[in-house]
């Protein structure tokens, strides 16, 4: 058997070696249009700022080691120009000699991967607007910022490599800003826990200009405008475009396989194309959402991996189904961690799913040893059913184990109810006794069984000021002096029982704390006292950084630039 493979990195180089492992005989050959058949995309921003020093520490695999230990032959800066399924060839052209020919195959496999998304804007492709995609990018980018020392970059878009790109970058001094269409960071988050990120990202000194839209870029005084619809330009020694991916399939297209949503290459979840005997993985196929049973785009290192595996094994004669994606992903944003897994109450939405979630802010260890610092979960799931949907953390250490065990979770079919039977490691430099996933499902279990009702973050600036409604504070004075919701009272909530005679059995209670812990004692207080009381999750630490990010984002609208 004779398998060509159309691309490297994690789908192809993760199926050639698969199929070395399951058949010794097989003759594999790989064509990666770049220099390097193996390497780490998601480390690429960290050689431009230096954190990653070693350029060769980018390359996993060379042609020559990949050929030594799985005996495939690795042909790099040889281009795919064209396929041909009526007699099974790839047309190939060598881009150092300029050699064309044909190659033959039983088996072909597509990892061709996606690439940059480039707008027709007007001044693309002039001198100092860059992409980064390829380790060839990054090189170019990192010559640039040795050779011209720039003091100023802006990134447009606001995805991962954009926010990986904007913390090397500021880390080299430069001075940065992003601007993005939509009014937040990092899709995969709901505005509500997206609002951390976007204050971690402005404490160490980068701008944002979120809600604007790029309409193109001019070179001027010795750097790039960058233009936006109805704002003044914003002028940087260099800019990036980072506003995405789309499926690199125009081969496929070409060649007449099924396409899918963006032009992506349709598959069956034996990775299978509409076409016998041609394959397709990674960032230009479609897939379907785990949760959700959508199609789905979905660019992460991790789904790759598994397709290529999936491929390679039907391939070789075997029966492997690929269920779909969580999407589960996780960046570092300078000291924060944020992570998520599943769709978040905007995609639920979206998706027809009728939602709740719950929102914490447990402690990464236990409180009492030394180092301890909060995280912030959201957890979201289906209402009637309680199906786990998804969830996002926000911290410092543990976040990853965190949104690993929800992922777990939710690939094991568990309710989100059943979280809080998860017997998950503990010792007090790593967990608590009862785990933040733990907590979770003891506040979802609450709901499920009545003890808790909740009012949500869109509520809270609509409840009613004119006395119809008891608007309760239960934090101490001393918090309550240093900031509050308007129109809430303040009565701590080690005092509240003494208080009782004060608030009106006639009226629903909404409570607020910091976290969300006092007042879910206060609210069964209430409740034991014949009130009906409501909890605010996330309490009033959480309520301050949305808001406060709101008016920010209102404000970078309204005059064109985040301070």
């Amino acid at each position: 058997m004779k398998v060509v493979i159309v691309g490297g990195v994690a789908g192809g180089a993760t199926a050639a070696a698969r199929i070395r492992r399951l058949d010794e005989h097989a003759q594999i050959v790989v064509f990666e249009r770049s220099g390097y058949i193996s390497y780490a995309n998601c480390g690429l921003p960290y050689y431009i700022g230096g954190i990653i020093e070693d350029p060769e520490a980018l390359t996993l695999q060379t042609p020559e080691s990949f050929f030594s230990r799985f005996r495939v032959d690795m042909k790099v800066h040889h281009e795919v120009t064209a396929i041909h399924p009526d007699r099974k060839t790839v047309a190939v052209r060598n881009l150092e000699t300029g050699r064309e020919f044909e190659e033959s195959y039983d088996k072909l496999l597509l990892s061709p991967g996606a690439k940059p998304a480039q707008p027709r804007l007007p001044g693309v492709g002039i001198d100092r607007l860059f992409t980064l995609r390829t380790v060839e990018d990054t090189f170019r980018i990192k010559e640039y910022i040795n050779e011209n020392h720039p003091q100023s970059a802006v990134l447009a878009g606001g995805g991962f490599i954009s926010l990986e790109l904007a913390e090397n970058l500021r880390e080299l001094g430069i001075d940065v800003t992003i601007v993005q269409r939509p009014k937040q960071l990092m899709n995969p988050f709901d505005p509500d826990m997206a609002a951390f990120i976007h204050s971690e990202v402005r404490s160490h000194g980068i701008r944002l200009a979120l809600g604007h839209t790029v309409e193109g870029f001019e070179e001027k005084d010795g750097g790039v405008d960058v233009l936006l619809k109805g704002e003044n330009p914003l002028h940087a020694d260099m800019v990036v475009m980072a506003i995405g991916v789309t499926p690199d399939s125009h081969l496929a297209a070409e060649a007449g396989l099924e396409q899918g949503m963006k032009g992506s290459i349709l598959v069956n979840d034996r990775m299978e194309t509409s076409v016998p005997d041609i394959y397709a993985v990674g960032d230009a196929v479609q897939v379907k959402h785990y949760v959700t049973g959508q199609d789905a785009l979905i660019s992460l290192a991790g789904p790759a991996n598994r397709q290529g595996r999936i491929a390679a094994d039907n391939i070789c004669g075997r029966d492997s189904r690929y269920p779909g994606s969580l999407g589960s992903s996780v960046i570092k944003v300078f000291d924060l961690t944020a992570a998520s897994t599943g769709v978040n109450e905007t995609n639920a939405a979206k998706a027809g799913l009728d939602t709740d979630s719950v929102i914490l802010s447990p402690m990464n260890h236990a409180g009492y040893y030394p180092g301890g610092r909060l995280m912030t979960m959201k957890v979201v799931f289906e209402k009637e059913t309680f199906r786990l949907l998804g969830a996002q953390i926000i911290g410092y250490d543990g976040v990853d184990k965190r949104i690993d065990v929800i992922a777990a979770a939710i690939r094991g079919g568990l309710k989100a109810t059943e979280l809080k039977e998860l017997d998950l490691a503990y010792a007090p430099p790593y967990s608590s006794a009862k785990d933040p996933v733990n907590m979770a499902g003891f506040m979802i279990e609450n709901i499920a069984d009545g003890t808790l009702k909740q009012f949500h973050l869109p509520e809270i600036d609509t409840l009613p000021r004119d006395g119809s409604v008891t608007l309760l504070d239960v934090r101490t004075k001393i918090e309550y002096d240093c900031g509050h919701v308007d129109g809430f009272v303040n009565i701590p909530v080690d005092e509240l029982r003494e208080h009782l005679s004060e608030i009106s059995k006639d009226k629903p209670v909404y409570v607020i704390c910091q976290s969300g812990l006092r007042s879910y004692i206060a609210c069964r207080i209430l409740a034991g006292n014949g009130y009906d009381a409501y909890n605010f999750p996330g309490g009033f630490r959480f309520y301050d950084c949305v808001t406060h990010d709101h008016r920010l984002i209102q404000k970078s609208t309204e005059c064109g630039m985040d301070q």
